[in-house]
Parts: structure tokens; sequence; C-alpha cells
């Protein structure tokens, strides 16, 4: 009998123990940065600015309206401001050339880190920034182009020709 229970018991004890190992299934943060890694065509790593890359890929999409600050309608210096309101806590000037002047401090392109704001002007020898999107990380950066926000690449012959510079928050 003592036997019976010995026995019992170590089967009891391995059920427990082998059911408390089972995996739990993918949080809610992970599935959501999944979604956001395929929406905005990057791979999040554990690292990465995961605040960042989930409220981006909320805007994707998102139409265009010059003066625009909501997702009814963005302009390119609307979605930064957004964007460093939400996922920074900083509130940033309302213009892609006020922000390039006074709310960053130069980086080098081959210094960028995900965050940092990146600039581009329409005139050759302008000085002036006419349009602002946000670093992402290989060579992806995310703005409000005419068509709406979207996720382009610094390596396209436009983003190369019209670059200006790029900021880092200060």
């Amino acid at each position: 009998m003592r036997r019976h229970l010995s026995m019992l018991a170590a089967v009891v004890s391995l059920l427990i123990a082998l059911t408390s190992c089972r995996s739990a299934a993918p949080s809610a943060d992970y599935q959501a940065l999944a979604r956001a890694g395929i929406r905005l065509g990057v791979d999040i790593d554990y690292d990465d600015d995961r605040l960042l890359y989930v409220t981006a890929a909320g805007w994707v999409g998102v139409p265009y309206r010059y003066g625009g600050e909501s997702k009814r309608g963005v302009d390119c210096s609307g979605f930064v401001r957004a964007i460093c309101r939400t996922v920074y806590g900083k509130e940033v000037s309302r213009t892609a050339d006020e922000q390039y002047k006074s709310d960053c401090r130069r980086v080098r392109r081959s210094k960028l880190r995900e965050g940092d704001l990146v600039f581009f002007k329409n005139a050759r020898r302008s000085r002036k920034a006419s349009h602002v999107g946000i670093y992402l990380k290989d060579n992806k950066f995310i703005h409000a182009s005419n068509s709406g926000v979207i996720v382009s690449d610094l390596g396209e012959p436009y983003y190369d020709k019209t670059w200006l510079g790029a900021g880092r928050l200060k």
C-alpha cells in the first residue's frame, strides 16, 4: 500500500512539473512588435526602441494633409511632432526647417540611430529643410509624403539627391 502511495505521489509530482513547464502564448507586446516590423519592413530587435516602432507603424497609410497633425491627415513636420510627443514626450517646432535649426544636434549620416530626424531640401543649393522624417534602422525612415505616411530607403536616388542633414533631438 505504501509503495502504491509513493508511486502515485511520484506520478502526480511529475504531471505537475510537466504542466508547469509548458510555454505560454506569445504576449500581446510581442505580437504588436511583429505586426509593426511587418508594416515598417524592418526586423525589430529586443534592444530597439519598441515604442517608436509600434507607434510609427500605427501611422503607416495615414493620408497626407498640409498642416495636419492627426491620423485624419498629416504633413511631414506634423507627423514628426506627433511621434516626438507620444514616444519621447518632447514638443518640437512646427516646420521642418525649424526642427532642423532649433530642435536637433547635427548627426552625421553614418552615425544615424533610431529616432533621429532626417532632413531634405527641395532646391539644390538651399540650406533650408523642406521635408523631414524619422530614421528607423537599416537605412529606412518613416515620413509623411504626398501619398501619405510611408517608409522609404535613404539610398533611393531622390532622397540621396535632396539630403540636407540629420539631427538628434536635444
